[in-house]
């Protein structure tokens, strides 16, 4: 995900897939401002041709930003490969915590040696 905001000084874009392209997201998204890289459903492309002029213009979609989103679920998958972490064992939010944070480290260490 790429980040940077207007109040703090750093921006977000939501990178999202398919699920999340309905209209109502993509007018929620618009007026509080935040940018979005949501391809569109194939239904949702028909029924705007179908439309004709009243269809409205097509969403913006950058393909190149959207392959962005790909480093994030490899991430979250293999967190998912350590089985407590996937089922979430743990009875606290602490112990879970520090048991992500263990798999990050050990995952980041095995990547990068």
């Amino acid at each position: 995900m790429k980040s940077t905001s207007s109040r703090t000084g750093t921006r977000f874009r939501l990178l999202a897939d398919k699920a999340y392209s309905h209209p109502s997201t993509r007018s929620e998204l618009r007026s509080r401002r935040i940018k979005h890289t949501i391809p569109e459903r194939s239904d949702q492309i028909q029924r705007r041709k179908a439309k004709g002029s009243a269809g409205g213009r097509p969403p913006s979609f950058d393909p190149a930003t959207y392959k962005e989103r790909n480093t994030v679920e490899r991430g979250f998958n293999r967190l998912k490969h350590w089985r407590g972490i996937a089922t979430r064992y743990d009875k606290y939010a602490t112990t879970f915590l520090g048991g992500v944070l263990l798999t990050a480290m050990v995952t980041f260490h095995r990547v990068h040696n």
